[in-house]
């Protein structure tokens, strides 16, 4: 534990520093109750930030098996997969071939939001599809149950579209669900295709991602050339409408006069999908989970993506005017100015308020692959310091930014994933801009295709951890002592059992919408709420109250 010499806590978050030595200190610390090997691995994820010329920030040891034994925020292959990125999607009938838990799991537990657009758009995300697998099944294989699961759905509810989701038995039985789905697709009619994300697949649920977006993009992008009307057409990529984000950023670009053509996935549909490709820009939002299909929509049909970010007041105006600066169109620029004055008064209002009852508090992070660093700009505006964070499933490009990309070596684990082969299509590439006004773009400082990472913009000895572990985040509680702890599910109560206040950030569990003008404010009043609430101050544990245990032996 530091000194009070080496801790200085003053009236603002700009002033809270700790000194890099005692960080180091703690460091160490932790890392002694670890096997030397174990040690060895966690102290190249464990990293006290510093930022040299050029935003050259340390290397990090990232999307790296979980050593067993150690209690681990991540999830599995199969939860990136089917419970992420094709979960939001209402008219999609999802079946999980394995274990009735396995669908569960992935049932509607990220609170992803959908609107359909009357009452004979289909929606049915609120069902669980599952072929149950038993012991039986797993002896004697289960293609057969399988499909007549897939028979079964499209008799109950003809579908546009069936996707099948192995779970891990499956993978170790042997099922061939790819050919159970392509004779269901000859026998049915309609596109049937199938994800091979067993749970064990890969290091984390950001392995589902990559295996969700190759199949999206193998199965179904490009199979509706129909163009829609729209000056401005653009898809929103990585962006799951949790608690309703994507209904605010829907209604933002709306009023700017942007069309959205897809989003993956939030809200989405399977029609969305087959004509994502005659949009105009790809703006992502969470970088790992999304960004292989960014770069396959370039491949093939000559699509742009640029970054972008909707958390955060100031961070939303950024975007639409990064948007509009795209497009190059004065009267776009004009009404995204427009939208912006009209809405951040309302914002400040509250950002101001909030401020001067939260400035000076701080905050750490630990949750999925972009929130980490997005949630910070809104903590930012509120005053607040983020001292500590981390990702679950980030890969090294996502802490220290894509120029690293060259120098990450592939391993084991990443050849357990397909790499699609792309070209360009002969009849669909059309380069959205020529050379001349990419170039143009370039000189304004205009970035394509470029993610700056989490750690160049996080403040030098802030401490950033990888797939944190629940000791580690005890440890980092009882140094730190801050004011809220953002992360997700299942350390959640760990956290609250600490006394400290515990925001939620992987479904907001029943809080929201967070992005945007709107879900800026609503951020700011449940921080807030949080973090001056007195309530924990009334409360003792039995443990604080008869510190001291005593027992006996039954024969004694």
């Amino acid at each position: 534990m530091m000194s009070e010499k080496d801790k200085t806590m003053e009236s603002t978050a700009e002033n809270i520093t700790y000194s890099r030595e005692s960080i180091e200190e703690l460091k160490q610390d932790i890392l002694k109750k670890y096997p030397t090997k174990v040690a060895r691995k966690r102290a190249k994820q464990i990293i006290i930030n510093k930022i040299d010329e050029g935003d050259a920030v340390p290397e990090i040891g990232a999307n790296t098996r979980t050593v067993p034994g150690i209690l681990t925020q991540r999830g599995c292959t199969y939860a990136g997969c089917k419970g992420v990125i094709l979960g939001p999607t209402r008219d999609l009938v999802n079946i999980v071939h394995g274990p009735i838990g396995c669908s569960f799991y992935a049932w509607l537990t990220r609170r992803n939001q959908t609107r359909p657009v009357d009452d004979n758009d289909e929606n049915f995300m609120t069902y669980c599809f599952s072929t149950d697998m038993q012991d039986s099944d797993i002896v004697f294989g289960g293609e057969g149950k399988l499909r007549q699961a897939v028979q079964e759905a499209y008799d109950l509810f003809h579908p546009k579209a069936i996707s099948i989701f192995a779970t891990c038995p499956v993978g170790l039985i042997g099922d061939d669900i790819h050919q159970v789905a392509r004779e269901m697709k000859e026998k049915l009619g309609i596109n049937v295709f199938a994800f091979s994300c067993e749970g064990y697949k890969g290091v984390s649920q950001s392995a589902g991602h990559h295996i969700a977006n190759n199949g999206i993009f193998k199965h179904v992008v490009g199979e509706d050339d129909t163009v829609k009307e729209g000056e401005y057409k653009i898809n929103l990529l990585g962006e799951y409408n949790i608690g309703g984000d994507g209904f605010e950023i829907d209604r933002i670009l709306e009023e700017c006069g942007i069309q959205v053509v897809s989003t993956f996935s939030g809200n989405s549909t399977y029609g969305q999908f087959a004509n994502c490709h005659t949009a105009d820009l790809n703006t992502v939002m969470c970088h790992r989970s999304i960004n292989y299909v960014a770069e396959m929509m370039e491949t093939k049909f000559g699509i742009p993506w640029i970054k972008i970010n909707f958390i955060g007041a100031k961070s939303t105006a950024k975007s639409l005017r990064k948007i509009a600066d795209y497009f190059g169109e004065q009267k776009l620029k004009d009404r995204v100015e427009e939208v912006i004055a009209r809405e951040m008064p309302d914002v400040e209002k509250v950002m101001l308020d909030v401020r001067s009852r939260c400035e000076g508090k701080t905050a750490m992070m630990f949750v999925g692959g972009s929130r980490a660093h997005h949630y910070q700009e809104l903590f930012n505006e509120m005053g607040m310091k983020t001292l500590s964070a981390g990702y679950e499933f980030a890969h090294r490009d996502d802490y220290e930014g894509r120029k690293v990309l060259p120098t990450i070596k592939i391993d084991a684990d990443s050849r357990n994933i397909e790499e699609l082969e792309v070209e360009q299509d002969p009849k669909r590439y059309k380069p959205r801009k020529t050379d001349e006004q990419m170039k143009a773009l370039a000189d304004q400082g205009y970035t394509f295709k470029d993610y700056k990472g989490m750690m160049p913009e996080m403040e030098a000895n802030s401490l950033v951890i990888d797939d944190i572990s629940h000791y580690e985040t005890e440890r980092l509680i009882e140094f730190y002592e801050p004011d809220i702890v953002c992360a997700g599910i299942k350390e959640k109560f760990v956290v609250q059992k600490s006394g400290v206040p515990m925001k939620q950030l992987h479904s907001y569990d029943s809080g929201g919408p967070y992005a945007g003008f709107r879900g800026a404010v609503n951020f700011y009043k449940e921080i807030d709420r949080m973090v001056n609430s007195k309530v924990k101050t009334y409360l003792k544990a039995p443990w604080q109250k008869n510190p001291e245990l005593t027992a006996h032996y039954v024969w004694e």
